[in-house]
């Protein structure tokens, strides 16, 4: 295929629609967790009282040194904070099941920023790709699934000259590998630091960090740590996956297997450590590696549910679109859903 036709190829058809439409709503669930999780004690937490964890000074002092921002910077009402704090909740619940648009997605991001420098204690390092890959995310068409759709943007779109609504698709894919390239340096520098460590290069360096108490789990961990094998094992392998997971994710055959390779090593971070935000954040932009496969479960899944419906006594025929081409990107149409 010529360079010419590459370049048509990738300004005219959305790449991973499903995968990245995953990882809006996944992204979503991870950040309305992080609200649900501290809400009945915000004001202790993060609140502008005098008893909160960090007083109001303090942190104003902290935004400013990093010239930073936040929401919860603007004023010590009670009334602001709660105010702030609830539409962040609102809009991290409507980001996750798929309403508002890249607005709602827009300012999600903005509040959710806003939390973590008013209290960044509790980061795990999750929260730093998150907010480098949600603006990223308002490049692509994230809403074309798992989402309620209202129409309007249909509408609004349909009013935009052509030459516009052609920049959907380019956008949308530029968005979609600047994600992939993103992953991929967060995986090969964490690799090449490990690289680096005299226990990672020794082979013991899972043994010492299982045995860190914040990360231990009971009962569990030291069955892994008392484990020579084990520990041997999961230390090279991490720092071998670490460092060649560009290589995997460039190579199409193995491109679903490396992802799923990544999601099994995230859900045991997550289990054996408790980093279930960082594990979940991962997770979420490892799913724009599975939108094929994605796809065709999703195609097997409508196949199985229509035959077993037509087996059942009583059943109408209906007319479905088993027949028609199924894949992660929309039909061939080159113009997205724009931002609602």
């Amino acid at each position: 295929m010529s360079i010419k036709k590459t370049i048509d190829s990738a300004a005219s058809r959305p790449v991973a629609a499903l995968g990245v439409s995953g990882t809006r709503a996944l992204l979503g669930f991870v950040g309305l967790m992080y609200y649900l999780s501290h809400y009945g004690d915000r004001s202790y937490l993060f609140g502008p009282g005098a008893d909160s964890v960090l007083p109001h000074r303090l942190f104003l002092e902290q935004i400013q040194e990093k010239g930073s921002f936040s929401l919860y910077a603007w004023s010590t009402s009670e009334v602001w904070f709660e105010a702030v704090f609830h539409l962040g909740v609102l809009a991290a619940l409507a980001v996750t099941v798929g309403v508002g648009g890249r607005a709602v997605l827009a300012a999600h991001g903005i509040l959710l920023w806003s939390l973590y420098e008013r209290q960044s204690a509790f980061l795990d390092g999750g929260d730093n790709l998150a907010q480098l890959v949600i603006p990223f995310l308002l490049l692509t068409n994230c809403y074309q699934n798992f989402s309620f759709s209202s129409g309007v943007a249909e509408r609004v779109v349909g009013r935009l000259p052509g030459s516009v609504r052609a920049l959907g698709v380019p956008l949308h894919n530029l968005g979609v590998v600047a994600i992939a390239v993103q992953m991929c340096l967060v995986y090969v520098v964490s690799g090449l630091y490990k690289v680096q460590g005299d226990v990672w290069q020794d082979g013991t360096a899972l043994f010492y960090i299982m045995r860190v108490p914040e990360f231990e789990l009971p009962g569990l961990s030291n069955l892994v740590y008392n484990n020579d094998l084990l520990v041997f094992l999961g230390t090279y392998s991490t720092t071998l996956f670490l460092v060649y997971f560009p290589m995997g994710i460039l190579v199409p055959s193995l491109r679903p297997w490396t992802a799923a390779a990544s999601i099994a090593f995230h859900v045991s971070i997550g289990v054996f450590m408790g980093l279930t935000a960082f594990a979940l954040t991962m997770i979420a932009c490892d799913l724009i590696f599975l939108s094929s496969a994605l796809s065709r479960a999703r195609k097997l899944a409508r196949t199985l549910r229509e035959r077993w419906t037509q087996k059942q006594p009583g059943s109408i025929p209906t007319v479905t679109d088993q027949d028609a081409p199924e894949s992660d990107a929309p039909a061939p149409v080159p113009v997205p859903q724009a931002a609602r």
